[in-house]
């Protein structure tokens, strides 16, 4: 029997938003396969305001994971917690499939401008802060939680000697116009990384581009039953 799909969605949007009005959701479903797609701390209704609340984020995500072992699609912050959760936990931890995440696994840029954008409601011309606002009201995530998220202490950034030990194979996508840099570095650290760019696509883009929902589909032998 295959294993359950585990899907991990990005900052400031929702299960609902990433997985099911791509169609990703349905299917995977229509494959046979069963999905689980958690709301990641942070993100909900009732999401805590209080920064020391998520001191232990990949725990309470570990928390999420099913008891058996389960294949995994990550999207931006959901795949970084992926590649985290492969490296803390890899018996639980099936193929995965990372997207949206580049260069930017190896730095950590500094959260300050939108964590400010976040707790004041007021954009001004940081446009990329100004989008993720937009997305978490469209995806009926508290702006104040999400800012106590990003304003925790964050684990230092990966290594490529640290993706060295994920034996998972794993799948890395990320459009062509995306912000997070080239995925080449994150493939070539991984034992059996593979990697796909996505054309004309950008980091937004991306849950819902034909070519990656394909890639995936491939990936995890999701064939409609």
């Amino acid at each position: 029997m295959a294993p359950p799909v585990l899907l991990l969605h990005g900052l400031a949007t929702s299960p609902e938003r990433t997985w099911r009005d791509s169609g990703l959701i349905d299917l995977l479903a229509d494959a046979g396969l069963t999905v689980l797609a958690p709301t990641l701390p942070g993100h909900g209704p009732g999401a805590s305001h209080a920064v020391a609340d998520y001191d232990h984020v990949l725990d309470d995500v570990l928390a999420r994971f099913p008891d058996e072992p389960c294949d995994i699609v990550g999207f931006s912050l959901g795949g970084q917690l992926a590649l985290r959760a492969a490296l803390a936990a890899p018996e639980r931890c099936g193929r995965m499939v990372v997207a949206g995440v580049g260069e930017n696994l190896f730095r950590q840029d500094d959260p300050t401008p939108l964590i400010e954008v976040l707790r004041s409601g007021q954009p001004g011309d940081d446009v990329f802060s100004g989008h993720f606002l937009q997305l978490a009201a469209e995806s009926g995530n508290d702006p104040l939680a999400l800012a106590a998220l990003l304003a925790r202490p964050h684990p230092s950034p990966l290594e490529p000697a640290d993706l060295a030990t994920i034996q998972q194979p794993t799948l890395v996508v990320v459009g062509d116009r995306d912000f997070v840099g080239s995925l080449d570095r994150i493939v070539e650290a991984l034992p059996n990384g593979h990697g796909v760019v996505v054309p004309g696509v950008d980091h937004f883009q991306t849950p819902k581009a034909f070519p990656f929902i394909d890639a995936v589909l491939d990936f995890l032998d999701a064939a409609p039953v």
